[in-house]
């Protein structure tokens, strides 16, 4: 069922649970909407009700990719159209203010409307990437409609009631969410949470309650906007695609070094109440604390650019440069033969047949050793002239969801560059794993290793 899929290859988390989290999170909504409409004696503004009304839809197409995948093509231009309708309704962005000097830039109304859409958009999908491992996105939502429900105070009622009411459908939505996860959120709770906190925060910006009421929930956002910076940086020096998900997150990188997915979210979740702290002094100080503040995130930057490897000093600026160069040279390749594997899938009328071809790859990359694990063993292959007790560089990726359990593998030590052979591992890893599930989805089958023959072997999927 598409609702109780496998989480992607580059999604951390332990077991497949249902993504129905949204529809949670949706129904809490429609309720806290109900609920600040009857608290609340102000009436219910034109602008705030095409948010409202835009977050169901972006709901409702976030729901689709959880029960159908509908494509990352179809997906962005669903949320330029959804958000496009929205700002073309009347929220659009009037004017900019200059952080620095405090000065407000008039926009006009075509700046202002792909200003609105880019902002929307923006943020539907900031909460939808940190996403990736249980209970971190719901947090950091929570903690922005902390930030709303202050700036609502005093100019909006309506506004305030509904951000306390979103506060505490998000606080019984981490209950079942905090790791390990019992429910996700899916794309549909994603989309639907970065919408409405996007469109709230345009409302609160056109009614002029706080002078600063765009820049305040960008430094309560900073965690994700640094994450996806740098992920930016970093596909783009690799020569892999900007949008491409990998596993190089500082979610990720934190369970690398040895920590637990509860401990990671709970580092997490510091670094964001120390952003969300600098977001209630944009608000409190009108804005004048905030380049004190860029400072203090760029110190931020500079810190975890350091402690999670992303930049190494060991390396000159000429040896760093060709090494990039040559990732930028495999990766490209490697992503050629992980295409061709994925397309020929369908093609293969075995498992073992599949497995043949990943071999393939694994020759053409030069690959020592690969071990695919199974719940009742495992398949090895071995490049020719690799002795036993040799010693390799090893790498391990997990996968949930049906009889294989993960992949292992290894190159020759001082064969690649660490960042190299970490690179070329992540994209066969992910090459098999997106065959597998098309080969799966195209014969309606399980790929399982029988024990007894040692071959592979496909069963109908279980229920």
């Amino acid at each position: 069922m598409g609702w109780l899929r496998d989480k992607c290859f580059h999604q951390g988390g332990s077991a497949p649970v249902p993504r129905f989290g949204g529809v949670a999170l949706a129904g809490g909504f429609v309720a806290s909407v109900l609920g600040a409409a009857y608290l609340s004696a102000e009436a219910v503004t034109h602008e705030t009700m095409i948010v409202l009304l835009g977050s169901l839809a972006m709901f409702g197409l976030g729901l689709l990719d959880d029960l159908t995948p509908i494509g990352a093509r179809m997906k962005l231009l669903g949320q330029i159209l959804i958000s496009g309708v929205v700002a073309g309704s009347g929220l659009t962005l009037e004017n900019v203010t200059n952080p620095l000097t405090g000065a407000s830039l008039p926009l006009g109304s075509l700046s202002g409307l792909l200003a609105a859409i880019l902002w929307l958009v923006a943020l539907t999908n900031l909460i939808n990437i940190i996403d990736g491992i249980d209970g971190l996105a719901g947090g950091i939502s929570l903690m922005l409609m902390l930030l709303l429900a202050h700036a609502s105070k005093g100019s909006s009622s309506f506004m305030l009631a509904l951000s306390v009411g979103m506060i505490g459908v998000l606080a019984g939505f981490l209950y079942f969410n905090f790791p390990p996860a019992r429910i996700y959120m899916g794309d549909g709770g994603a989309y639907f949470l970065g919408f409405l906190i996007g469109g709230l925060t345009l409302v609160s910006s056109n009614k002029g309650t706080v002078a600063a009421a765009l820049v305040a929930p960008v430094f309560a956002l900073a965690l994700p906007i640094i994450d996806v910076s740098l992920a930016i940086v970093r596909r783009a020096l690799k020569g892999l695609p900007v949008f491409r998900p990998d596993r190089r997150h500082i979610h990720h990188r934190l369970v690398e070094f040895g920590f637990s997915h509860r401990r990671t979210l709970l580092m997490l979740y510091v670094l964001s109440l120390l952003f969300l702290l600098m977001a209630f002094g944009v608000f409190w100080s009108q804005g004048r604390l905030v380049p004190l503040f860029l400072g203090l995130c760029f110190l931020v930057v500079i810190y975890i650019v350091h402690s999670f490897g992303l930049a190494s000093s060991r390396y000159s600026l000429r040896t760093f440069w060709r090494e990039m160069q040559d990732m930028r040279r495999e990766s490209r390749y490697t992503m050629l033969l992980a295409q061709w594997l994925e397309m020929e899938a369908e093609r293969c009328p075995t498992p073992e047949a599949l497995w043949g071809n990943f071999v393939f790859i694994a020759e053409k990359l030069e690959l020592a050793e690969v071990r695919l694990q199974l719940h009742a063993g495992r398949l090895v292959w071995r490049a020719a002239g690799i002795a036993d007790g040799e010693e390799l560089e090893w790498k391990r990726h997990d996968f949930q969801g049906s009889d294989i359990t993960g992949i292992e593998i290894a190159v020759r030590r001082d064969d690649v560059s660490p960042r190299l052979f970490e690179m070329k591992c992540e994209l066969a890893a992910e090459a098999w794993f997106k065959a597998a599930t098309r080969w799966r989805a195209a014969n309606h089958a399980d790929i399982e290793l029988a024990t007894d023959s040692k071959r592979l072997v496909a069963t109908p999927p279980t229920v």
